[in-house]
């Protein structure tokens, strides 16, 4: 989630990690954004100080002080040193002072998505299947999958969740964004097409009433 009351930059950012292939929702606002973690799982939240509603910090406050999971990116105008000691004294996890690089945004988001759940491998493997995210490259048995984003953040979360089911509502949440239709057939495009470029012997199991798992 973005938290960043210039809109332009707000959605301009947000389009640059969509094309990344991450879901990413905008709020312009502090106190709506913590509606939505109250509502909605997020790894990541990129979260300005300076916000209407609601000041940064005491959105960063909040989110250390429940508990939520996501990992808290400051990035902000305000870059001295005693502007990021105390936003990482409130609970940030990680500080970008404005103006940033592009490049090193990403990198830090997805450094810190990796550490928002249970630690997991650099690369994930599975049957001769291997997905390194930094690289945005799969592959199995050797050969390179032509994978779209969408199908890519797919396999990268079932692949996670190590034999765990995933539910198709769960897939729409993390692989997509709040536009989504939540009765829309995306999910279930994205996975048969999936399969169709993982070949034989077939890796994703559907299991009924429940979702998907490899």
């Amino acid at each position: 989630m973005i938290v960043e009351d210039h809109e332009e930059l707000a959605w301009t950012v947000a389009a640059g990690l969509r094309r990344e292939g991450m879901a990413v929702d905008v709020v312009l606002d502090g106190a709506v954004a913590l509606e939505r973690t109250s509502a909605n799982h997020y790894d990541v939240v990129v979260l300005d100080r300076d916000l209407p509603g609601l000041h940064g910090d005491e959105v960063c406050r909040a989110l250390a002080g429940s508990g939520h999971p996501a990992r808290v990116l400051m990035l902000t105008a305000a870059g001295t040193i005693d502007d990021r000691v105390t936003g990482l004294g409130i609970g940030a996890d990680d500080y970008l002072p404005k103006p940033f690089a592009f490049a090193e945004l990403i990198a830090r988001i997805r450094a810190l998505g990796r550490r928002s759940v249970q630690a997991l491998p650099t690369v994930l493997v599975h049957d001769g299947l291997r997905l390194d995210p930094a690289t945005r490259v799969a592959t199995r048995d050797g050969r390179r999958l032509p994978l779209s984003p969408k199908e890519f953040a797919v396999l990268e979360l079932l692949l996670a969740a190590g034999g765990a089911v995933v539910s198709a509502e769960q897939l729409l949440e993390r692989c997509w964004d709040e536009f989504a239709d939540p009765f829309t057939q995306t999910v279930k495009v994205t996975v048969s097409r999936l399969r169709r470029k993982l070949g034989d012997p077939p890796l994703i199991e559907t299991v009924p009433q429940a979702g998907y798992r490899i």
